[in-house]
């Protein structure tokens, strides 16, 4: 006796939304396992992962700070995913937004009023200028564009690493891989000087919003789903695959170059390797957690933050290292892939030897 792989003739519409709750609830039965295996009692390890971080008001800002750039990246990847196009370098583009509004915030000699606008524009143009790199080479010339990304993301380090190191270290930062701080007129204004929470929060609002009614209420927005679904229906509607390529990785490059700018103009104030923990990666879980629905993304975003926050205290707490978040991370994403599986396809027991 043994087992085929058969295709589901209609994939069920519940499990489609059941199955990033089913996925979270088993990553939290392997994270029990997984502290009862280091020694820690499961549920008070869980309490300080989950919601010891949430317990007070600079917790729920630090979430709500954090859940910010990884909503906003996951609704511009999103936007892609829905036309096929695969951009898995959103950490490279928000570190080219990063670079970019930094080096307008230090060096470009504009008025108060002007300056934070213009790190804004300079990030969102550098994370698509980024991004434009993979849309023409897989346009023009059909590369994969899953791989340069990828690879763009580590000339991004390399770059950011160079410039840290390099010319644009500063003097009096103790020989520390940093820029000298923003001015303050380059900095988002916090809504309580208590906390980090800052207005970058607000452009991610007006993105979720805005992808929801490209998405949703768009017929562009519905061509490119059609473009994923059935490319050969869309060429034939007149849509070109071409046009969903460059919608899509522009859409990740302007919303990841703002998150970049958010990040160096929010709480960091400055340019440093430790620009993001790796929110261009996470976002990608966050877009398939969200299925690619903007409100759907919002919970996928708080979700993910949670688990960057439990793993700062767990490690504080516990004395883990900070490593754990990215081990629920994938936790998570194998369990929400593994889900996906059954959702479209079912083992079929069959006879033989």
């Amino acid at each position: 006796m043994h087992f085929t792989i058969e295709q589901r003739p209609q994939p069920s519409a519940a499990m489609r939304v059941a199955a990033p709750i089913i996925a979270t609830l088993l990553t939290l039965a392997v994270g029990s396992a997984f502290f009862a295996a280091l020694g820690y009692a499961p549920l008070a390890a869980l309490h300080a992962f989950f919601i010891q971080p949430l317990s007070s008001a600079n917790g729920l800002s630090e979430w709500l700070l954090k859940a910010s750039p990884l909503i906003l990246i996951g609704c511009g990847l999103a936007v892609g995913f829905r036309g096929n196009v695969w951009n898995i370098g959103a950490e490279g583009q928000l570190i080219a937004g990063a670079i970019a509004a930094t080096g307008v915030g230090l060096y470009w000699p504009a008025p108060d009023a002007l300056l934070l606008p213009l790190m804004i524009l300079a990030g969102i143009v550098a994370g698509m200028a980024w991004a434009a790199v993979p849309a023409f080479l897989r346009a023009r010339m059909n590369t994969n564009e899953v791989l340069v990304t990828l690879m763009l993301t580590y000339v991004a380090t390399l770059l950011l690493s160079w410039l840290v190191h390099g010319p644009w270290r500063d003097p009096a930062g103790f020989n520390y891989p940093q820029t000298a701080l923003l001015p303050p007129a380059a900095m988002f204004s916090y809504f309580d000087p208590a906390y980090r929470l800052n207005t970058s929060i607000v452009a991610t609002v007006i993105a979720v919003v805005a992808m929801w009614l490209f998405t949703d209420r768009s017929f562009l927005g519905y061509k490119m789903s059609v473009s994923g679904a059935a490319p050969l229906a869309a060429r034939y509607a007149g849509f070109r695959e071409s046009s969903a390529i460059w919608i899509g990785l522009l859409a990740g490059g302007a919303a990841a170059g703002f998150a970049g700018v958010a990040e160096a103009a929010g709480p960091l104030g400055q340019l440093s390797p430790q620009i993001s923990p790796g929110y261009g990666f996470a976002a990608i879980i966050v877009a398939f957690i969200g299925r690619l629905n903007a409100f759907g993304i919002v919970l996928g975003g708080l979700l993910m933050s949670l688990l960057f926050l439990g793993g700062e205290q767990v490690q504080m707490t516990l004395g883990l290292p900070s490593a754990l978040t990215r081990i629920f991370q994938g936790i998570l994403l194998f369990f929400l892939l593994a889900c996906d599986f059954f959702i479209f396809y079912r083992l079929r027991r069959s006879g033989g030897h």
